[in-house]
């Protein structure tokens, strides 16, 4: 029979039967533990897309229209026609390869050449020593979120795909395609997404303090 015992003044192997279950079970704990820390960690592909916003024209003026105030919306064969009408509290720009005017002031009224798309208003009143006139262009993904937060002034939205939402301490406000809203007033905590199934386009139009920072984050808690 073949002897396997050590010999005289060998070394016996450390890693006898009970070390070699004390590693096993080290090494399974540590694997319930690296399981139970991925799993806990944040993952960046469950995070919401966020929407693109891109300012398309403003400016500043030193006094608003007599009030109660509106936004007019109205489309024209070309940016040249739209500009060449354009008052002092109106902005013209292209979007969507149209030419769009929004003129800032009483309810009714229409330029000459202009093809009415709506009127939104009353307007929040704002009190400021300046006005900053916005208009921004919002897009993204179905899902998509932008942060929360704050302006010093009103917002209203104008939805021309998808639908768009605006979540505030009022509740929550869905706004589907071809219709508008007009927003609530200076400071109020909002978040805005695109609540519908296919990526969202919407023109969102400012009148806000124009010193004081633009937007500001804040929280709903």
């Amino acid at each position: 029979m073949l002897d396997i015992s050590p010999s005289p003044g060998s070394a016996v192997p450390a890693f006898t039967a009970p070390a070699r279950a004390k590693g096993i079970r080290f090494r399974q704990g540590w694997l319930v533990a690296a399981l139970v820390a991925l799993l806990a960690a944040p993952s960046h592909a469950q995070q919401p897309a966020a929407l693109t916003i891109t300012p398309l024209a403003e400016r500043v003026l030193a006094a608003l229209p007599p009030g109660p105030l509106f936004w007019r919306i109205e489309h024209f064969p070309g940016l040249d026609q739209a500009q060449a009408v354009a008052g002092p509290s109106a902005l013209a720009t292209e979007v969507a390869g149209r030419a769009w005017l929004f003129t800032l002031g009483p309810a009714g009224g229409a330029w000459p050449g202009g093809l009415h798309v709506a009127e939104l208003g009353p307007l929040p009143a704002v009190s400021a020593a300046r006005y900053l006139l916005r208009v921004n262009d919002l897009s993204g993904p179905a899902g998509g979120v932008t942060p929360v937060h704050t302006h010093p002034g009103s917002e209203t939205f104008h939805v021309l795909s998808s639908e768009v939402s605006q979540r505030t301490h009022h509740g929550v406000d869905r706004i589907p395609a071809g219709q508008s809203m007009v927003g609530h007033g200076r400071d109020t905590v909002m978040q805005v997404s695109n609540s519908g199934t296919v990526p969202s386009h919407a023109l969102v139009l400012f009148v806000v303090d124009a010193d004081r920072p633009f937007t500001e984050p804040a929280s709903f808690r």
